[in-house]
């Protein structure tokens, strides 16, 4: 799935919780007890979907953040002084950046 696709699925999903939740909290002296009840199990499975999903999302943000620190480092013991050259011209930009102020 690509990144857009699972972002806004899981916007969607937050947006689903986000609507029962105030849908129990604003209706809740209004219904009755078993559509109380129905409500509240419908707002605990849309909780228990959206935290298995941010679960899942933070798994594979974790995991492709180690694969590009292993990439970089590759990179850079090939080619130290590639990065050492690198690393000298960001901490130029950031120094005048920085002066600036």
């Amino acid at each position: 799935m690509s990144k857009d696709t699972t972002s806004e699925h899981l916007r969607a999903e937050l947006k689903n919780l986000a609507d029962t939740l105030e849908e129990v909290l604003s209706t809740g002296s209004e219904k009755s007890k078993s559509e109380l009840d129905k409500l509240r199990s419908k707002a605990q499975s849309a909780l228990q979907e959206t935290r298995a999903r941010l679960s899942e999302s933070g798994d594979r943000i974790a995991k492709t953040s180690r694969e590009v620190v292993d990439h970089a480092d590759v990179y850079v013991r090939e080619n130290p002084w590639t990065s050492v050259g690198i690393g000298a011209a960001i901490g130029v930009v950031l120094g005048v950046l920085l002066t600036r102020r």
